[in-house]
């Protein structure tokens, strides 16, 4: 998937199932003209974790798309979140089998001047400028918030047990507490959502690397994730990608 509309962000995005799941629970979507991208991770078994990704991301987009009202960009982004979380624990309530889905959520909302990037869980956004990846988001992980308290180390993080735990999620509790951060941005700046599938099989460098060795959106997407899936490809692996003008 792929827009070139040079008077809109570009953006591409690839998906892969990886070498050992079989089903894809990852979802993205995007409305280029609306400057809003998402990337979702579900969880809660493969027909759960497909619905609920699906859920989150179509009910984003058409929550900021269909936007009548003069809300600021945070709080177009906030009534969104909220609202795919109820969407989302609905559906779980109402149709057997699905109780316990739930999804990660990284979104990206682009101004003219300034990006928005909300996000619940360790689904991630970055920002390449200028040849630097510079991580926008912190994962909501048991062991995220160990490292920030200091009372573990990144490489004792990698070996933990707890490396799957989120701490926050789309559709697990009545509400969500999402994350919103703001961001100046320049002409050619490129911002890539993910899902944990990627970054936890390469690393920030290499991501770095790949970003600055392939210019073309599309080109770049691909090879992240075949990279990945090289690397293991453990779980389902999803890149957006996001050009300013």
């Amino acid at each position: 998937m792929t827009t070139n509309n040079p008077w809109l962000p570009q953006a591409a995005a690839f998906t892969s199932t990886g070498r050992v799941r079989h089903h894809n629970e990852d979802a993205f979507g995007c409305r280029p003209e609306r400057g809003i991208f998402v990337v979702c991770d579900g969880m809660g078994g493969a027909a759960g974790g497909e619905i609920a990704s699906r859920l989150a991301v179509d009910t984003v987009l058409a929550r900021v798309s269909g936007q009548h009202t003069p809300d600021s960009g945070r709080e177009l982004l906030h009534r969104a979140i909220a609202e795919a979380n109820r969407t989302v624990l609905e559906h779980a309530e109402n149709e057997a089998g699905l109780y316990g889905m739930g999804t990660t959520l990284v979104a990206l909302l682009l101004h003219p001047d300034l990006a928005l990037i909300a996000h619940a869980g360790d689904s991630r956004c970055y920002l390449f400028r200028e040849r630097r990846l510079s991580r926008c988001t912190h994962d909501h992980s048991l062991v995220d918030e160990q490292i920030r308290l200091g009372t573990i180390t990144r490489e004792e993080a990698e070996r933990s047990p707890f490396r799957s735990v989120i701490t926050r999620a789309i559709g697990t509790q009545q509400s969500v507490s999402e994350e919103i951060r703001e961001l100046p941005i320049q002409s050619g700046d490129r911002f890539l959502l993910c899902t944990d599938g990627l970054t936890r099989e390469i690393s920030e460098e290499r991501i770095a690397q790949l970003l600055e060795a392939e210019p073309d959106l599309e080109r770049a997407a691909h090879r992240l994730v075949e990279a990945a899936t090289e690397a293991g490809g453990r779980d389902n692996i999803t890149c957006l990608l996001v050009q300013t003008p």
